[in-house]
């Protein structure tokens, strides 16, 4: 949603919006260091998403695009759902 908003209503590029929502929101909570970018030694928490361009996320607000989740670089969903807990 953020994402959308800030490329619909903001105009910001797809690049910028993306920027503010990962390497700045990082920086703002002074985790910069950890999180916001994939880097090496920082936690790897990534999202794959289902879309051919970077710059569709923005568009397809409302639209389950999300493919695969990492965290710490450890997939926590598999292709078309989320795991339980069992």
């Amino acid at each position: 949603m953020m994402l959308s908003l800030a490329v619909t209503q903001m105009r910001m590029s797809p690049a910028e919006a993306i920027t503010a929502a990962t390497v700045n929101a990082a920086a703002s909570l002074n985790r910069v260091d950890k999180i916001g970018s994939l880097e090496v030694g920082k936690l790897a928490n990534f999202a794959i998403y289902d879309c051919e361009d970077y710059r569709e996320l923005a568009y397809w607000f409302g639209v389950p695009l999300v493919r695969d989740v990492f965290v710490r670089g450890v997939s926590v969903s598999r292709s078309g759902g989320f795991q339980t807990a069992e």
